[in-house]
């Protein structure tokens, strides 16, 4: 860890808000990214002078992130980010899959389309962004902001933080999947989000319900292939 977590920039925190959950964001986001990688040694010494905080914020941080199960502390000895636990993931997609298709269940119920106008807005930056650019980076903050305006034009927002929270292992999962896919990943998440879209303000139930699910079935799919060409990043 010691040169993974010097060559990142160094973060400006509000000082306004928590610093621990203000580190904990920010660590969360580089293990989803594996910029910290699966093993990597995480010195709290190295990270406090990073961050330029005291070790009673990073190790709030720490424990938040040892509850979501992407880091693992050995008290006395030393604190790592864990690899890929395969049974956390498989929880975490029944769980999101339950969850998202009863909100895609429920926009296409529901007759004012115009609560979609978020999710259109995002799902179009996603494409002239990946058009534009080829960002991972920005195709995975959009396809996280485009599941989140479903959940908002859903009313169900405040299930959004229960989602993040159990799906940590799942979207360095997918994360991976998008960063080696050579079977046109990022191409078929943008078809996926039309068909949704499509299904969604046709009022077609069933169709709505078929695209999510279809939609969220991608990576764990790939599994057993992930699992074979990244050996050292599972568990």
């Amino acid at each position: 860890m010691d040169a993974e977590t010097s060559s990142a920039a160094p973060t400006h925190f509000d000082r306004r808000l928590p610093l621990p959950q203000q580190v904990y964001a920010d660590l969360r986001r580089r293990i989803v990214a594996l910029e910290l990688q699966p093993d990597a040694p995480l010195s709290r010494i190295e990270l406090s002078e990073h961050y330029q905080i005291s070790q009673t914020p990073l190790r709030e941080a720490l424990l938040k992130l040892s509850e979501e199960g992407l880091v693992a502390t050995f008290p006395q000895s030393r604190t790592e980010v864990r690899r890929i636990d395969v049974a956390q993931v498989v929880e975490a997609h029944f769980l999101r899959t339950a969850i998202e298709i009863e909100v895609v269940t429920r926009l296409a119920e529901n007759t004012e389309k115009v609560r979609l106008s978020a999710a259109e807005s995002t799902h179009d930056q996603l494409v002239k962004s990946w058009a534009r650019e080829h960002s991972i980076e920005v195709f995975s903050k959009l396809d996280r902001q485009f599941h989140h305006d479903l959940f908002a034009a859903a009313g169900m927002s405040n299930l959004i933080q229960l989602i993040d929270s159990r799906c940590g292992q799942l979207d360095r999962m997918r994360r991976l999947h998008l960063q080696s896919s050579q079977d046109g990943k990022p191409d078929k998440v943008v078809k996926d989000h039309q068909s949704v879209l499509d299904a969604v303000n046709a009022g077609d139930v069933a169709g709505a319900q078929r695209a999510m699910r279809g939609h969220l079935a991608g990576t764990i799919g790939r599994l057993d292939d992930l699992r074979a060409n990244f050996p050292d990043y599972f568990c």
